[in-house]
């Protein structure tokens, strides 16, 4: 371990044992300072909210912390760039996912960490627990499962359930490569779009930048064992047949010939120098991969000054971070109380970081990012988390297109009309 590894190591473990065990605590939101406040907190006086709740169970919004609730709930089977260690180990990482919600949302989130023998077993126990909170945030659920078990959560729950890995990161990623294929003078619906990873992120990046434009003919996805084409079925599983393209390329090196769009959520060090070499002119690549991405960004910009970079860093420009999302998607659909979480509201969070990041960058955000300048362009082409306009901007738009699209259960508030 390098000294600056074991420095960090060091000061990470210290921040999440001192001045006490982790990152999160439950808070009192109402007095209970006084024997009257404690009949009312307590016994007898909450037989009333109990007897409104059992009667007419949308009261639980109204007398309870439900409606700002959110459970983060994760398996441990595919944590970080860890891999499967077990839901208790990933009890660190749902932690911080609550500390986000709360910082950057005013979201009350709660970690839960599952332990199951089958992929029923997880769903059945998130399914029986659903009703506590306002929405559900899977989170570190490895690849083929998390699409079967949010796919059943979403039909069990009448509350909104996402899976942040999958849809949250192909939100922030989408919203990125928009805005840098426009700055490239380009439109997605003409670019050649090459997808490195077959997993959770890239399978819903993919659905995503095909819904939001990019065709299906010039899209290639490529896994361990090449593009995914009609001829190697064997490898052609679950959610892999889809994205089923014969037109031409078999092996990753022919796909990125004249590529206008390389997406990595793979591993490290896939890409050679000639695979970078021959991609289109003005090309775009985001390199996704944590900690180390697909291809080196120093690199790239030696070789291809005119390719766009982003990576999943933060000691490079463009990275792509869920923070930017989940919170705020979140808050807006917590704030009509929406039921679920659909394609409307996600392109709407996507285009309003779009437009975020478009804007005149306040003093304090750039102060914060611990730069001298922010500007919409090749180096910044998404907002940073700390940009309070994300809230309501993002937010506000989630929670029109839940309007719009009816999966609303109550009135949009008046701080999100337009």
């Amino acid at each position: 371990m390098s000294h600056d590894a074991k420095l960090l190591h060091d000061r990470a473990l210290a921040y999440h044992e001192n001045p006490v065990p982790g990152k999160i605590k439950i808070a009192l939101t109402k007095p209970a300072e006084t024997a009257d406040d404690l009949t009312l907190a307590y016994s007898p006086g909450v037989a009333a909210p109990v007897r409104e709740i059992a009667e007419n169970p949308d009261d639980a919004y109204r007398y309870t912390g439900k409606g700002n609730s959110v459970a983060i709930i994760s398996n441990g089977t595919a944590i970080l760039g860890l891999g499967n260690l077990g839901p208790l180990a990933s009890k660190p990482v749902m932690e911080g996912k609550a500390l986000l919600f709360n910082r950057f949302a005013g979201i009350d989130a709660i970690d839960i960490e599952v332990k199951h023998k089958t992929v029923e077993d997880f769903i059945t126990t998130v399914e029986c627990i659903a009703d506590t909170f306002g929405g559900i945030n899977l989170e570190d659920i490895k690849a083929p499962e998390c699409f079967e078990i949010e796919r059943e959560l979403v039909k069990r729950c009448n509350i909104p359930v996402f899976h942040d890995d999958q849809h949250g990161t192909a939100i922030v990623t989408t919203a990125g490569i928009l805005n840098a294929v426009e700055l490239q003078g380009k439109k997605i619906e003409d670019c050649k779009v090459v997808c490195v990873g077959a997993g959770a992120a890239g399978i819903a990046c993919s659905d995503f930048l095909i819904e939001c434009g990019a065709k299906k003919e010039n899209f290639f996805m490529v896994d361990r064992h090449g593009v995914i084409r009609s001829d190697r079925p064997q490898y052609n599983n679950g959610e892999k047949p889809r994205f089923i393209n014969d037109a031409g390329p078999k092996t990753l090196e022919d796909a990125l010939k004249d590529a206008d769009v390389l997406l990595g959520v793979s591993g490290p060090g896939l890409i050679n120098d000639e695979e970078v070499i021959h991609m289109a002119d003005k090309a775009v690549i985001f390199a996704c991969s944590n900690p180390d991405p697909e291809v080196d960004p120093d690199v790239v910009h030696k070789l291809r000054p005119d390719i766009i970079m982003g990576t999943g860093r933060s000691d490079y420009p463009n990275q792509i971070n869920n923070v930017l999302c989940f919170p705020f998607l979140f808050r807006g659909a917590l704030d009509v109380r929406a039921t679920c979480i659909n394609t409307e509201m996600m392109k709407a969070a996507m285009n309003a970081l779009r437009e975020v990041a478009k804007l005149p960058v306040p003093a304090e955000v750039v102060k914060a990012a611990q730069v001298d300048h922010l500007e919409y362009g090749r180096e910044y082409l998404i907002p940073k988390p700390m940009d309070s306009r994300l809230r309501n901007t993002v937010s506000g738009a989630v929670a029109r297109a839940a309007v719009a699209s009816g999966v609303n259960q109550i009135p949009l508030p008046e701080k999100y009309k337009i």
